[in-house]
């Protein structure tokens, strides 16, 4: 007999994998967890049902909403990451020299403890000695924070369950006021091609367009994502993403990468008309 992990994309749509074992299962306060092992992306990561990353392909996501911010301030030195349990985000931010303390709020501990035990792939640099990790609810972290990081990443679920608050007009106006004069805030944006998705996509756009003087939506292709197409949302309060990009001094940190080029950041900034259409219409 066969096991699939099947997610739902829409009514009409399903993804499906075929696995090998399940890792492990459980419940925390928050959600349930699930690790499994399949031949054709390794193992992968599940929370209520929904894919969260899997070990062949996380390395375009993690790359693509850390070192896109950093390229563009690669001087940041505090950096704030809410969500991101699975260490991805901390695993490439920990490449720079220039981070002095990078505090990670995290809503569930156990998420935590499951990747560094089936999955240390990515939570491979959760011991580095400037990551402070904070165990509670995002929302109410930041609304206390002023004029207190240079980057903050935004590594959150899907807009409902334990992530819901994470893309509400409050939570974007207090990223505003917890950055710094010359502060950037990335956040993953939802995929544009799916309907119900598409405006999940939207909403988030319109709140942080309110919020921030600058705000650019990139793309990326992440196979096991719903259709493939995901976004990103790159605010600031100064920098442009491609204007004050300096490729020439991001090369000379030798950072080695498999999915991010600076050929690929400013051409990531280049949307497709539907993409654009779907953000104009709530700018």
């Amino acid at each position: 007999m066969q096991l699939w992990f099947t997610e739902r994309h829409t009514p009409n749509v399903k993804f499906s994998i075929r696995v090998d074992r399940q890792l492990y299962s459980g419940h925390s306060d928050f959600q349930r967890i699930d690790v499994f092992e399949s031949k054709e992306f390794g193992r992968f990561l599940t929370l209520d049902g929904y894919m969260m990353l899997t070990e062949k392909d996380e390395f375009i996501y993690h790359e693509m909403i850390t070192h896109v911010p950093m390229a563009v301030h690669p001087t940041a030195e505090k950096v704030l990451v809410i969500g991101a349990g699975d260490g991805g985000v901390v695993r490439e931010l920990t490449r720079y020299s220039s981070i002095k303390q990078i505090d990670m709020v995290e809503i569930d501990p156990l998420v935590v403890e499951v990747c560094k035990k089936y999955l240390p792939q990515t939570a491979c640099r959760l011991d580095d000695k400037r990551l402070n990790i904070y165990y509670e609810d995002g929302l109410r972290y930041i609304r206390s924070k002023e004029n207190a990081y240079d980057l903050i990443i935004v590594d959150s679920t899907d807009p409902f369950g334990p992530g819901e608050g994470l893309f509400t007009k409050e939570f974007y106006g207090n990223c505003y006021k917890a950055l710094k004069e010359d502060g950037i805030m990335v956040n993953q944006h939802e995929s544009p091609f799916y309907p119900e998705d598409a405006i999940a996509c939207q909403r988030a756009h319109k709140r942080i367009v309110e919020s921030f003087p600058i705000s650019k939506v990139y793309q990326v292709h992440i196979p096991t994502y719903p259709s493939g197409h995901w976004l990103f949302g790159f605010a600031s309060k100064k920098y442009h993403p491609i204007h004050d990009f300096d490729a020439t001094k991001w090369n000379m940190l030798g950072i080695v990468t498999k999915y991010y080029t600076p050929r690929l950041h400013s051409g990531c900034f280049a949307l497709p008309a539907y993409v654009e259409e779907l953000l104009r219409d709530v700018e």
